[in-house]
């Protein structure tokens, strides 16, 4: 445990990330497979709204989510 008082705030700060990059990455997964199963075009549009986001904040690199959004369009058609 870190003594110093800006170490300690820094350990909640990357423990709060931590878990809200863990549910925000769990919902895109679980949107790019609803996407991909149902093909339905809400469901695809729904997963790259999450993707732009996620790569918009940092979430995952923006040529992973240019590469699932190409995939998604690709299966569309």
């Amino acid at each position: 445990m870190p003594n110093i008082a800006s170490a300690k705030k820094n350990m909640r700060k990357s423990r709060a990330a931590a878990i809200r990059n863990r549910a925000q990455r769990s919902a895109l997964r679980t949107a790019l497979k609803r996407a991909s199963s149902g093909a339905n075009a809400e469901d695809r549009l729904a997963a790259v709204k999450l993707l732009d986001r996620a790569s918009r904040k940092g979430l995952i690199h923006k040529n992973a989510a240019a590469r699932h959004k190409s995939r998604l369009a690709k299966t569309a058609k």
